[in-house]
């Protein structure tokens, strides 16, 4: 059976491109550079308005790790509330303490918000910077949590892919294991043959030329090299490839 496919976007346009591509679900975000923040209630509004895609927006106030502050936190809240009301089908969050444990107070506040307005629930990759992913699993289970999205604590899902083997064995029929990270469609079928997930997360990312990022010696740059003129963007073409991948399993 081929796995669901989930694209991160960053934009309507990133949106589009992965509906264009096959995609039934994306992961919304704002600022993918920064590693995805919360999206605008206007741009989820938009892909529900426009495109057949299930979204699960993001609740990210910030770049850097995940322990918030009491300031950041009551901004997640808020937004929650807004990207739900403007029709994300779930909310993609993950709150951690210090020590690298979840933090459960702002989790089931978050998991209240979700629960409570009937969507998906979804454990970002805040999950692979915790000590013990097999506890953690059996907290967020306990929780609520709909979902965990990981690369089994690697930097890739290939890298990671035996302890997301491990926890899909072990927590599979309790929870789901979206494994995510360097996804494509070149290695989707040995990640889930070997793994058995049935859901994976990719971003199939492509490179846009504005020729008005660098000019007069001011500088906007998000990368370097031939991309420092360029935005990453999503490619239609890279998830119909993935997608296609995909059901040859």
């Amino acid at each position: 059976m081929s796995p669901v496919v989930e694209i991160c976007c960053g934009s309507y346009y990133d949106a589009k491109q992965a509906a264009l591509g096959g995609a039934g679900r994306v992961e919304l975000n704002g600022a993918l550079m920064l590693g995805g923040l919360t999206p605008t209630a206007a741009t989820v509004a938009m892909v529900k308005e426009n495109l057949e895609l299930e979204v699960v927006a993001m609740a990210r106030p910030r770049g850097a790790g995940f322990c918030y502050l009491e300031e950041e936190f009551a901004v997640m809240k808020r937004e929650c509330v807004e990207v739900l009301e403007a029709g994300a089908d779930g909310i993609a969050f993950g709150c951690l303490l210090e020590d690298g444990s979840v933090d459960q107070e702002k989790t089931k506040g978050l998991l209240d918000i979700v629960k409570g307005m009937g969507r998906q629930a979804v454990f970002h990759r805040a999950f692979d910077c915790v000590e013990d992913p097999f506890h953690t699993m059996e907290q967020l289970i306990g929780l609520g949590v709909d979902r965990v999205l990981t690369s089994g604590l690697k930097p890739t899902a290939m890298e990671g892919r035996y302890m997301i083997r491990q926890l899909q064995m072990m927590f599979g029929d309790r929870i789901q294991i979206l494994a995510g990270s360097g996804v494509n469609g070149g290695n989707v079928r040995e990640l889930v043959e070997y793994t058995g997930v049935s859901q994976v997360h990719s971003s199939c990312k492509a490179w846009r030329k504005d020729p008005t990022t660098a000019r007069n010696g001011v500088s906007y740059s998000m990368a370097g090299g031939d991309k420092a003129m360029c935005y990453d963007v999503v490619s239609r073409e890279l998830v119909a490839e993935l997608i296609k991948r995909g059901k040859e399993l």
